[in-house]
């Protein structure tokens, strides 16, 4: 199954290290991470969770719940879990999905025959407080993400959902945005007060405030 933006992110049922989870009644309104990872006690996963796990603040500040699934049981997640907290120094504060039938690693397309007939890739979702996918990413086995650049993607997916703006290539939460062409330069001229031209097409403007 190939799930593509805008369509609607899978629900399901599943066992985590910590009990069952009902993906959309976990979710709520909130905004989600769903990312799969190949194994259990790996090097390149280990400091992944890790780094996820250092990040519960900034994901906690913008209402983005996170879950990570691989085809591992739950048993093997608890013992790995405390391999994380001791090389990582955070303890995992996120729902660890053991998909031991693939059924949750089938529902979104995780597993790739062509990398890995057994093993989920490094898949990432985002997904909206309407349950809609919001973006795909997929990284090789050999490469570990940057979930900084995944914050970084969230906060435009947040910003330019509440206004009409997109952000240019590199932006930081903060920096200047760019004005969509749907917008006519007399609404700019309302909407974005002291915007500037700089093509008809290219109107840039400060990061707008949701106050």
């Amino acid at each position: 199954m190939t799930l593509q933006l805008g369509d609607t992110a899978p629900d399901f049922t599943a066992t985590t290290a910590d009990g069952e989870i009902d993906f959309h009644e976990w979710l709520g309104d909130s905004w989600g991470l769903l990312f799969s990872h190949p194994a259990d006690f790996t090097p390149v996963c280990t400091t992944e969770l890790g780094a996820v796990a250092a990040l519960h603040d900034e994901f906690a500040r913008r209402d983005t719940k996170v879950a990570a699934v691989s085809v591992d049981s739950a048993d093997d997640h608890r013992t790995w879990a405390d391999d994380i907290a001791e090389t990582q120094g955070h303890a995992v504060n996120f729902p660890m999905i053991a998909d031991e039938d693939r059924k949750v690693s089938e529902l979104y397309g995780m597993i790739h025959p062509q990398a890995s007939d057994t093993a989920t890739v490094r898949s990432v979702f985002v997904i909206g407080p309407d349950k809609r996918i919001k973006l795909t990413l997929t990284y090789p086995a050999s490469t570990g993400r940057n979930f900084a650049e995944i914050l970084r993607v969230i906060d435009s997916l947040q910003l330019t959902a509440g206004h009409k703006v997109a952000t240019p290539a590199d932006w930081k939460s903060g920096e200047d945005v760019i004005i969509t062409p749907a917008v006519s330069d007399g609404d700019a001229a309302v909407r974005f007060p002291g915007y500037r031209t700089v093509k008809p097409y290219l109107r840039y403007t400060a990061q707008p405030s949701d106050s």
